[in-house]
């Protein structure tokens, strides 16, 4: 199964910089306890932008660059695979039982068409972006659930948790 997961504003607001822009603890512990254990596919701006690679997960990084290697530590090179196009990522983690497409928004475009599910936070406000989300065409996708989560003292934002299925 290969699943999108994203957080995205209302209007599909992802980021801004190569940075979230919102802090959401809830959502950080369901992203970890979703993709613990399994492939997570990213471009190679969204690697950069972790401090390091994200324990107990194999990294596969899209880059053009063809001489691209992050610069991490030999123990943490066993997690991370280097490849040049979504397809080559999708051949890199066949056999796995749940992939995670985790961007950013160029990755999660190409990946739309090949996706079965769509975990997607959807925030509540409305955020100055340069990066966004691809619009999810309801002809080819059905919300299947939605848990609300509202702000508190560690939320600024409300905002709610929707899994999308391919119909």
């Amino acid at each position: 199964m290969i699943t999108i997961i994203a957080a995205a504003g209302q209007n599909n607001e992802l980021g801004k910089d190569n940075d979230l822009i919102w802090h959401l603890p809830d959502d950080f512990k369901r992203f970890k306890a979703l993709t613990t254990g399994h492939f997570i596919i990213m471009g190679r701006k969204t690697f950069e932008s972790f401090p390091k690679p994200l324990p107990n997960r194999t990294h596969v990084i899209i880059t053009r660059d063809t001489t691209y290697y992050p610069k991490v530590t030999p123990d943490q090179q066993q997690n991370i695979i280097v490849v040049h196009s979504l397809d080559q990522a999708l051949l890199k983690a066949a056999g796995q039982q749940t992939v995670f497409i985790i961007g950013g928004g160029e990755i999660y475009n190409l990946s739309m068409e090949v996706a079965d599910r769509i975990e997607l936070t959807r925030v509540h406000g409305t955020f100055k972006a340069d990066t966004f989300f691809p619009e999810i065409d309801t002809s080819s996708w059905q919300k299947t659930s939605e848990m609300h989560h509202n702000i508190d003292e560690k939320h600024l934002h409300g905002f709610t948790y929707e899994t999308w299925e391919r119909v």
